[in-house]
């Protein structure tokens, strides 16, 4: 989730009912180069706690002294360290999912943080690194046994990247093999998605990612169906703009650049937010473009009046590009 879950869309999903979050992963040799765009990664506001630090990196004693030194600046709840970025930059400098490769090496890292703080460590990882080689219950109990405190586990190995299906029958071994909080991940998108996994698994809760960057209100959702045994009604279309308009505001307020690039950097954010909306081909295909704030607030108003066109267009289209049968 680098480069998504930065301050403001973690105040966002905080506020639509995130209950525990984590930032960006950072580079514990950034950190103890005093690099002030790594350093800028751990920030965060009081309101998201409880709320982690990610840490990266293949070295346990540096990552314990980075771990320290995030300590005296932020005071997080807790350090998180990634075991399971795929990235081939990451993983080329040993870190992320590539030391689920090297367990020695792995149960350095993890003692080397657990015991240079005060603060609760906990890990990501994903089953393993192919295939052939999936060894999530061997780390998971390396982890425990270095004093890491909850594991989130992400049902996919290195090698599948964010393609396929996640296996969460691996995540239900894992969470029946150590005695530490397991959370599970990978392919939520909905209550019900949730609730089959609490059903079938021993895990103690749900981590969310890539479904949140399309339905931050997910988090709502959820929430509202687990404590009412109904479904909470989708996001409407004006909580849809709202939300549009008030990323762009906050993220524009924290800026240390210009209106036109922090507009170019929440072009993605914003088609993203359109995801299984009627119309939503048109605003992606404005929003692909956008430069102003001012634009966009002449699209979602363009839309708005437009919109009964807009949608019907969009399924007429839709039905003229679908396949027909074989006569």
């Amino acid at each position: 989730m680098a480069g998504i879950t930065d301050v403001v869309f973690r105040t966002l999903c905080k506020e639509l009912g995130a209950d525990v979050m984590v930032t960006e992963f950072v580079s514990a040799e950034g950190i103890l180069q005093r690099d002030d765009r790594t350093r800028h990664y751990t920030e965060f506001d009081d309101a998201q706690r409880p709320l982690g630090v990610q840490l990266f990196g293949a070295d346990g004693a540096r990552m314990g002294e980075a771990a320290r030194k995030i300590i005296d600046w932020k005071q997080p709840d807790f350090i998180d360290i990634n075991f399971g970025c795929p990235v081939n930059k990451v993983v080329s400098k040993n870190g992320g999912s590539s030391l689920l490769r090297n367990c020695p090496l792995l149960a350095s890292v993890a003692s080397g943080v657990a015991r240079a703080v005060s603060i609760p460590v906990t890990a990501k990882m994903r089953i393993g690194w192919d295939s052939q080689s999936i060894n999530a219950v061997e780390v998971a109990k390396t982890l425990e046994d270095c004093g890491i405190q909850a594991i989130a586990v992400h049902g996919r190995t290195k090698a599948q990247g964010y393609s396929g299906l996640a296996d969460w029958e691996v995540i239900a071994q894992v969470a029946d093999a150590v005695t530490i909080p397991v959370i599970g991940n990978g392919d939520i998108t909905s209550s019900a998605d949730v609730e089959v996994r609490r059903a079938q698994t021993n895990v103690r809760g749900i981590m969310i990612g890539r479904a949140a960057m399309t339905n931050p209100w997910v988090f709502r959702e959820i929430r509202h169906d687990l404590s009412t045994g109904t479904r909470a009604a989708p996001a409407s279309l004006e909580e849809r703009f709202a939300l549009m308009r008030r990323h762009c505001q906050m993220a524009l307020a924290r800026a240390t650049r210009g209106e036109l690039e922090i507009m170019r950097a929440m072009r993605t954010r914003l088609m993203n937010y359109t995801k299984n909306l009627r119309g939503g081909k048109h605003l992606r295909a404005r929003f692909s473009h956008i430069v102003s704030f001012m634009e966009l607030e002449d699209v979602l108003a363009e839309f708005l009046t437009h919109r009964e066109d807009l949608e019907r267009h969009e399924v007429e289209e839709s039905s003229a590009n679908a396949p027909t049968e074989p006569t």
